[in-house]
């Protein structure tokens, strides 16, 4: 897809954004990139609310308890 560059930049057409609320563009190595960004990344919550239990070792040694001896 070819679009003409105006005074004020260039319009995406809104069929190659559906879903995405909010861009980022950037300028890289030449080339223009416009990348979706994440609201709420569900990776930064995680250990937040942590499981409590009566083994002291479970988050080094998880494997041992999930699976049994190794």
């Amino acid at each position: 897809m070819k679009v003409r560059v105006t005074e004020q930049g260039v319009v995406v057409p809104k069929e190659l954004l559906e879903g995405i609320e909010e861009v980022e563009i950037r300028r890289e190595n030449g080339w223009i990139v416009v990348i979706p960004t994440v609201k709420h990344d569900p990776i930064l919550g995680l250990g937040q609310n942590p499981v409590e239990c009566s083994a002291p070792d479970a988050a080094e040694h998880h494997d041992r308890y999930i699976y049994g001896s190794l």
